[in-house]
C-alpha cells in the first residue's frame, strides 16, 4: 500500500463533513457584515446566510454519521462552529437593540465555559453533543432566526418566547454538560488508579 492510500477505516481529516463544518465558520463573518448594512435587502441577506450556515450544520452531522465520518477534529470544531455563528448572531442582534444583553451573556458564557470544559477533559475523552444539546441548538437557531426575519408588530413578541425556550435549555443543557465531564474525569481517574 502507498503512504498516499487511508489505511483501512482510516478517516480522513478533511471529509465533506468537515468540509461543511469549515465553510460554517467561513460564513460568520459574511453574516456578520450584512447585518450592519443599512438596507432590508441585506437584513435579508444575513437571513438567509444565517439560514443556510444553519443547515449545514443539520448535514455535516449527517454526513459524519452515515458515511462513518466522524472524527475528533468535527466531534470539537462542530460545536465551535455552531458557537462562533449563534454567538456572532446574539452580539450583533444586541448591539443593534434588539435582543437584551442580559439574555446575550448568560448564553455566551454557558457556550464558553462548555467549550473550555470540552478542552479541560480531553485527555480523559470527548464529550459528544447529547441530544439535548441538539435540542438547545436547534432552539437557538429557530429564535435567532424569528429575530432575524423582519416580522409584523404584533408578532414581534414570537422572538421573544422562542429566546426565553432557548435560553431555559441551555442552562439546563450547560449543568448536564459538567456532570458528563465530571463522570468522565471520575472513570478515567478510577481506571488510572485501578
Amino acid at each position: 500500500m502507498s503512504t498516499h492510500e487511508s489505511a483501512p477505516g482510516h478517516v480522513p481529516l478533511w471529509n465533506i463533513a468537515n468540509i461543511l463544518t469549515a465553510s460554517r465558520l467561513v460564513m460568520v463573518p459574511v453574516f456578520v457584515a450584512f447585518m450592519f448594512l443599512d438596507h432590508p435587502a441585506w437584513r435579508f441577506a444575513a437571513f438567509a446566510v444565517f439560514v443556510v450556515a444553519a443547515v449545514t450544520d443539520r448535514v455535516d452531522g449527517e454526513l459524519a454519521r452515515r458515511r462513518n465520518l466522524v472524527t475528533d477534529f468535527g466531534k470539537v470544531a462542530d460545536p465551535i462552529a455552531d458557537k462562533a455563528l449563534t454567538g456572532a448572531a446574539l452580539i450583533v442582534l444586541s448591539m443593534l437593540g434588539e435582543l437584551w444583553w442580559w439574555v446575550t451573556a448568560a448564553i455566551l458564557v454557558r457556550e464558553l465555559g462548555i467549550t473550555l470544559l470540552r478542552f479541560a477533559v480531553i485527555r480523559y475523552g470527548v464529550i459528544p453533543a447529547s441530544r439535548g444539546g441538539k435540542l438547545k441548538t436547534v432552539l437557538q437557531v429557530v429564535a435567532i432566526s424569528i429575530y432575524l426575519f423582519p416580522l409584523p408588530e404584533p408578532l414581534a413578541f414570537l422572538a421573544h418566547v422562542a429566546m426565553g425556550a432557548a435560553l431555559a435549555v441551555t442552562l439546563w443543557t450547560g449543568g448536564d454538560y459538567v456532570v458528563q465531564a465530571v463522570r468522565l474525569r471520575g472513570r478515567s481517574s478510577g481506571a488510572a488508579g485501578g
